[in-house]
């Protein structure tokens, strides 16, 4: 995401906990909030995409949070939904204009508010199935090639991808169900996206 902003000549910066898989050097390593209001150009951010852990707010876990199955770890699970919903709500009320939160189909819809789109990797030309919901602070829908009144020549759309039909009926992208639980290459953006929101949002 970052380096697609950086390619059209955006002062683009990545933050996380963890190490940069690409260039260090438009990094900052540690916690966001630290950097929001104190950014380390100088000069006030004035759009962040944010991407924040969806572990306690996807409803793929939901039945953990059930307290009649699993009394104090179903407590300590819904403390910790919670925290994670607030931790959405100080990056979407921060100081900077524009914001973009992503995050899957879960808690945010009934604990914060529905999401102004919901997209999918194949609207922007990648054969591949992920809802992505956008909640947005001062940023357009994204234009892509589902939608005729968002149309763009830009956005390609394609087939979503190849998928597999499990023996209890449950179907999932192949590329999903191929990754085995690693939640972290499962939560990659993939690259039209990245680009539509460069191009549009740049």
């Amino acid at each position: 995401m970052r380096d697609a902003f950086r390619a059209r000549g955006h002062d683009a910066w990545s933050c996380d906990l963890l190490s940069c898989e690409a260039d260090e050097k438009w990094h900052l390593k540690g916690d966001v909030l630290a950097w929001i209001d104190s950014p380390p150009m100088g000069e006030p951010f004035d759009l962040m995409i944010a991407f924040p852990p969806c572990t306690y707010l996807t409803v793929t876990g939901n039945i953990w949070f059930n307290v009649d199955l699993y009394g104090q770890k179903a407590i300590d699970r819904i403390f910790a939904r919670h925290d994670a919903l607030g931790f959405v709500l100080r990056l979407y009320y921060s100081s900077v204009p524009r914001v973009a939160i992503e995050n899957p189909v879960g808690y945010l819809s009934s604990g914060f508010r529905k999401p102004d789109q919901i997209i999918q990797p194949y609207y922007f030309g990648n054969e591949f199935q992920k809802t992505t919901c956008l909640w947005l602070k001062g940023l357009p829908l994204l234009r892509h090639a589902k939608s005729r009144d968002l149309f763009t020549e830009e956005a390609t759309w394609v087939d979503r991808g190849e998928m597999v039909t499990f023996g209890s009926g449950k179907t999932m992208p192949k590329w999903y169900a191929d990754s085995r639980g690693d939640g972290h290459f499962r939560s990659r953006t993939f690259q039209g996206i990245a680009n539509a929101m460069a191009e549009q949002w740049g």
